[in-house]
């Protein structure tokens, strides 16, 4: 029998913590589950809110130096009382029957990793809905990487993913790059022979609190994440990711010619933001989360696609290390 154990790093996020923790009390499961709280260094801790939830859930409350999420994840895992665990970002809020969801697929067809997809509560700000458009549609970078993707060789994401207990103890868990992390671990899974899949049905609310500026930041990280892991699992390398980097050449390259008087290029990118822009409009019935929509796309190829071509330029060309072209990237 399947014994769960929420795994959840936190850092200086303690509102974010009261939300799914009130969501994870309202589970339609049946059965016992366990939630560990790892305080990863805070300066505002979420002690308060964890006690306020103790009555009605299990839960288990560690604080420990700032070492990034994939080492709190570690270290949750490590002392975690279950023997199937599910790692969650702080800021997801679930749906009531996600635990039940999770439990029937497991029982149906068992896997030792899996992945579940994000989704959008109408409470989102217009900002954060044109921001996970473009990282889960099917017409951005999200849906690519998706697409290129098979379900049983899905590669789970940490905001929303499971693992059994053999499977981390033989993997090691996560490693010490971030972002990068979870499809390296998903990757180091297949060579030992573990399965990942996608469970549709697990899906999550994905509040995703950042900015602009921290959107650009992120998926520019994101994109120099995918060089190193190509590096080290060749085998894995997909052309799939070099399109947001042609992309945004490309873009660069049809802006030029329209000054020309060249304008073939700069039409078929009109006609994909316009598409974008649609997409948008329908799926949030807003025209103004829409034109965020765009700009959430561009920014999301942008930040991606110069980011993976500035860390293949520094591993390929310059034969730099990762840890030494993009220290940032690691945690000690």
């Amino acid at each position: 029998m399947l014994h769960f154990s929420f795994i959840i790093p936190v850092y200086n996020r303690p509102d974010e913590v009261d939300e799914l923790l009130d969501s994870l009390q309202k589970q339609t499961y049946k059965n016992d589950f366990e939630v560990v709280i790892i305080e990863d260094g805070s300066t505002l801790p979420c002690l308060e809110m964890v006690d306020k939830y103790k009555s009605s859930l299990n839960i288990s409350y560690f604080f420990k130096e700032n070492s990034g999420p994939g080492a709190s994840r570690n270290y949750g895992m490590q002392r975690a009382q279950g023997n199937y665990f599910i790692i969650l970002d702080s800021d997801c809020v679930l749906p009531e029957t996600y635990l039940q969801n999770v439990n029937q697929s497991l029982s149906k067809s068992y896997v030792d990793c899996f992945g579940g997809p994000d989704a959008a509560l109408d409470t989102f700000s217009p900002t954060q809905k044109a921001i996970n458009f473009a990282m889960t549609s099917v017409v951005t970078t999200g849906g690519i990487r998706g697409a290129s993707e098979h379900i049983e060789k899905f590669q789970p994401r940490s905001f929303n993913m499971g693992i059994s207990k053999n499977a981390f103890e033989k993997s090691e868990g996560f490693g010490k790059i971030h972002p990068g992390e979870d499809p390296d671990l998903s990757i180091r899974l297949w060579k030992l022979g573990f399965k990942t899949t996608l469970l549709s049905s697990a899906f999550v609310y994905h509040k995703r609190r950042i900015d602009w500026k921290k959107f650009k930041l992120q998926v520019s990280k994101f994109g120099k994440a995918r060089p190193i892991l190509n590096q080290w699992h060749p085998e894995y390398a997909k052309i799939t990711y070099w399109f947001p980097s042609v992309f945004i050449v490309g873009l660069v390259f049809s802006i030029v010619f329209a000054l020309f008087g060249f304008l073939p290029f700069i039409y078929l990118y009109s006609v994909y933001f316009l598409m974008v822009f649609m997409l948008s409009a329908i799926q949030n019935k807003s025209f103004y989360i829409a034109l965020l929509s765009i700009f959430a796309v561009f920014i999301q190829f942008w930040g991606y696609g110069w980011g993976f071509l500035e860390s293949f330029f520094k591993l390929n060309i310059l034969k730099l290390k990762p840890e030494i072209a993009f220290p940032k990237l690691f945690f000690k």
